[in-house]
């Protein structure tokens, strides 16, 4: 049994500031992740790795860019680990700062032709400890945000995380494109910089916020029903008790996560593959971007239908909508119109994955009892966006090479994995039950109806 609310209604205006604190790390992770995703296929190659292949240099940029997947995992496992037993509130303030250090270290750090073989040893140290903060980063904002909102409005707090990921796309876009109007040597020499310097002052923004909230409620009525057994309790471990009682729910979280990642994937990154020969490489930036914007919205339109019809009911929803728009998606950005490839990638990224996305927060934190959540949330999600996110790039470029550069395989296999993650949902993804509890020094009675949420 899972305990999921307090008997005092929530304060509104806090549940707004932890869900905006929330938002704010997420959009460091994705501002972050954008920024380095882009330039490792640009320039980082020839900035921090002696070859005298251009495209070696190229190769070896990406593969940090992979090493910060690998790092996730462990990194959602310890601060799943402190989350679950020391509080959610320090992790995430930990997460944030690291997250924040790692990226602005990145754009002060020194290339080869400085340092030398330091250079790449210390981008890959820095592109370790993002991902290792990126880990805890997900699960801790969005398990803080829907442990601290009330019942029947979850759906849409779990939301504003997404929408901050998203946010985080957009602003990155925004202003690594304006330092690309650099003449190219000054942004080769310094403007690449300013945009992971930058990032600092989302992260003291968000510290700031995370600094005044308090502990979840949910997690201190967990804290005090465990301190009558306080030697049980330290030789606790939640990577242990996450299989033992929730994993059910560590193999449903990576399914659905995997419909989700591998959607998203192939269309904000294989998609800029097939406009090449298409509508342009400018044009499917410009249609990304445009597509992230409209999905902000249409995540915080689908978290309220979550709390209308259910989470896992708008999950499934979306992955059987990729199931169906998958073929139809590539019809549309293989074509030569940009018309058609920008209302491909709004449809694909602002409906399909947006309604996975918006009941992701709150769709993954019901399928946990409190004491193991952080552990197996995270777990699962970030074993789905390695495994599968990771690559599923690589996947669907050897796909078009052996067809030849058709694109019917690539949505076959987009349709065969969301297929998959419904089945294994519509089996097995029941949330658990729920009952309601007493936060610590609550005047409120435990047992009066009246005073209890439902």
């Amino acid at each position: 049994m899972t305990p999921t609310t307090a008997t005092t209604a929530p304060n509104e205006r806090l549940v707004r500031r932890v869900a905006l604190a929330s938002g704010i790390g997420s959009m460091l992770e994705f501002y972050d992740f954008y920024l380095y995703g882009a330039l490792s296929a640009t320039i980082f190659g020839t900035l921090f790795f002696h070859s005298e292949d251009p495209a070696v240099g190229t190769l070896l940029a990406l593969a940090t860019f992979g090493v910060g997947f690998v790092a996730r995992p462990i990194g959602g496992i310890i601060a799943g680990h402190f989350g679950d037993k020391v509080g959610r509130k320090s992790v995430l303030i930990a997460t944030l700062a690291l997250m924040g250090i790692s990226t602005v270290g990145i754009g002060l750090l020194p290339t080869y032709e400085t340092i030398g073989t330091a250079a790449p040893i210390l981008l890959v140290t820095l592109r370790v400890l993002q991902g290792l903060a990126h880990g805890g980063e997900w699960g801790g904002a969005s398990i803080m945000t829907i442990e601290h909102a009330p019942e029947g409005r979850r759906g849409f707090y779990g939301a504003c995380p997404q929408m901050g990921i998203y946010a985080g796309l957009v602003l990155a876009s925004l202003v690594l494109g304006g330092f690309m109007l650099l003449p190219e040597d000054q942004f080769n020499s310094w403007g690449w910089r300013i945009p992971f310097i930058l990032g600092a002052v989302l992260m003291l923004v968000g510290l700031w916020l995370r600094r005044a909230i308090t502990e979840s409620p949910e997690f201190a009525a967990a804290v005090a029903a465990r301190a009558i057994e306080p030697e049980q309790e330290k030789k606790r471990i939640p990577l242990v008790e996450a299989f033992r009682t929730g994993g059910r729910g560590i193999f449903v979280t990576f399914a659905a996560k995997a419909a989700e990642t591998c959607t998203f994937y192939l269309i904000t990154v294989f998609a800029l593959t097939l406009a090449k020969s298409g509508a342009g490489q400018s044009t499917a930036r410009t249609g990304i971007l445009v597509a992230a914007a409209v999905a902000i919205v249409t995540i915080g339109v689908f978290g309220v239908l979550a709390d209308r019809i259910g989470t896992r009911n708008v999950y499934m929803a979306g992955a059987g909508f990729m199931v169906l728009f998958a073929f139809p998606f590539f019809w549309l950005a293989g074509s030569s119109s940009p018309w058609m490839l920008l209302l491909a990638l709004i449809i694909g990224l602002a409906v399909g994955h947006s309604l996975m996305y918006a009941a992701q927060a709150s769709y993954f934190s019901a399928l946990f009892d409190t004491t193991v959540r952080f552990t197996g949330a995270s777990l699962g999600y970030q074993l789905g966006a390695a495994i599968v996110g990771g690559f599923t790039p690589l996947i669907a470029a050897s796909l078009l090479l052996r067809s030849d550069g058709a694109t019917w395989p690539i949505a076959l296999y987009i349709s065969g994995v969301c297929v998959l993650s419904l089945l294994v949902m519509a089996i097995w993804g029941k949330v658990r039950a729920s009952e309601p509890v007493v936060v610590p020094n609550s005047p409120a009675a435990p047992n009066s109806p009246a005073e209890v949420q439902k």
